[in-house]
């Protein structure tokens, strides 16, 4: 925890080149969403495309906000409430965040990629938590609005910061890179997501690029050497002028190389050499995909000087984020039974990981390995294509039962065998009642879809049901 305070009234109006009549105040958070303010907050009224928070500013100082930074003051605003005034409220939250990056001195991680993202920061986040004052970005608050949110919340004696950076489209990554102005830059790898925006993964590879753009003068960027566009990365972080170049992966010659690895349903034993250094650990959370990140991560470790050796202990116990992986024990009529939440997003590659990961898992007695899936989203023309492709994963991980929703995954059911038990539902809700019909003992249930598949309504009806089963009498009590 900071001993500092995160903002003086001072500070802010300086950062800001706002106007503020009362400069008595401290600020020790920075929201912009009424409903999440904490008593101290100050409160950001970003105008967006369906709200503007400029209606939610009373609303936020009854709430406990020490103050609220504003492009107009709002009619029910007391006359003595705490606004800073500035001409455009996301310019002033840009330049907030701006401010708290200047005066830090914290080693700065920045983090990219088409999938794996957001588990890579939570594994960073876990791993320096337990080596100095460690400041993280929440959730996936990685777009042109939680990017500077998560900055301007950067305590100023933080000694590492740590932020999600994603896009759909090209020429938004430059921008948010130049804001962090990471010390290092991951890119996880590059995948077809967003083909909406895109012609093909080669554009995707060179949007990822601009994360090079913000890189410090004398910064690394780890490049993961196994996918097929890492020579162009090479490329483009050299026309950057940046020299630290770390290869992460199997492919000889990298830096951070896995020498071995044993995968099990529940873990990965892992050998590799990180920057010449060999190391055997093992990882708790299961999967390939999670092998590939956390060579990174430890890359990355190692590159900010902290303990590599602490790092593999804390990865030992790492338990995997809600909705990418999480793994949760559930109450059904006649047992129990294991969901895996991969509710939060979806790609073709991260589908594929995560039957991987369900076809490596065994049931115990009659139980059976269960998808329930929603549509992908932003995959543009070939998106029936890409989603039929999927059968054959399904069918090579010997996945026993299939629930999908959404036109989209249409396609994958009718790809699916005649023989294959499966159904298909056109939205989420209408695969409530069929799924918790269909769940026995011993199944396990991967759940997994883009977030506007709203896959979750299915995560959140197993779960009540279980509560129900669980809080009601039991025989013989």
């Amino acid at each position: 925890m900071s001993h500092l305070p995160l903002w003086t009234a001072g500070d802010v109006v300086s950062a800001t080149n706002g106007n503020c009549a009362n400069v008595n105040w401290i600020a020790t958070g920075v929201a912009i969403d009424s409903r999440t303010i904490e008593q101290g907050d100050l409160f950001v009224a970003i105008s967006g495309p369906n709200h503007d928070g400029h209606a939610y500013v009373k609303m936020a100082l009854e709430q406990g906000a020490v103050a609220a930074i504003v492009s107009a003051i709002p009619d029910d605003v007391p006359a003595d409430a705490n606004l800073v005034i500035v001409l455009d409220t996301l310019v002033a939250m840009e330049n907030l965040g701006r401010a708290a990056r200047k005066r830090s001195s914290a080693r700065v991680i920045a983090i990219t990629g088409s999938v794996g993202k957001t588990g890579t920061k939570e594994a960073l986040a876990l791993i320096l938590q337990k080596q100095g004052r460690t400041h993280y970005s929440v959730g996936s608050f990685n777009n042109h609005w939680g990017v500077p949110l998560s900055l301007s919340r950067m305590p100023a004696d933080a000694e590492y910061g740590i932020f999600e950076l994603g896009m759909n489209h090209a020429g938004e990554l430059g921008p948010l890179s130049k804001m962090v102005k990471p010390h290092i830059a991951i890119i996880t790898t590059v995948a077809a997501a967003h083909l909406e925006f895109f012609k093909n993964t080669t554009e995707i590879a060179l949007a990822k690029a601009e994360i090079f753009d913000g890189v410090i003068r004398d910064g690394a960027v780890f490049l993961n050497a196994d996918n097929e566009h890492c020579d162009l990365l090479v490329e483009k972080a050299r026309q950057a002028n940046l020299e630290n170049i770390m290869l992460f992966g199997e492919k000889a010659g990298s830096q951070i190389r896995l020498k071995n690895v044993e995968l099990s349903p529940q873990c990965s034993y892992i050998q590799a050499s990180i920057l010449d250094e060999n190391i055997s650990f093992t990882l708790s959370v299961p999967g390939r995909h999670w092998v590939q990140n956390v060579l990174a991560i430890l890359g990355a470790i190692k590159q900010v000087g902290a303990d590599i050796h602490k790092a593999c202990d804390a990865l030992a116990s790492m338990v995997a984020p809600s909705g990418r992986g999480a793994s949760m024990t559930l109450d059904c009529e006649s047992g129990k039974f294991t969901v895996i939440d991969e509710s939060y997003n979806a790609s073709p590659i991260a589908m594929q990981a995560a039957f991987k990961v369900l076809g490596r898992m065994v049931p115990h007695g009659d139980g059976r390995r269960i998808l329930v899936l929603g549509d992908m989203r932003e995959l543009g023309d070939n998106s029936s294509e890409i989603h039929a492709k999927l059968a054959n994963d399904i069918t090579a991980n010997e996945i026993d039962v299939v629930y999908a929703s959404g036109p989209n995954m249409r396609h994958l059911s009718a790809a699916l065998p005649n023989a294959s038990d499966k159904f298909h539902a056109e939205t989420s809700v209408e695969l409530v009642g069929p799924v918790l019909k269909a769940v026995k003992v011993d199944d396990i249930v991967l759940i997994k879809g883009s977030l506007g598949s709203k896959m979750k309504v299915v995560l959140e009806a197993l779960v009540a049901h279980s509560d129900s089963l669980s809080d009601s009498p039991k025989a013989g009590v």
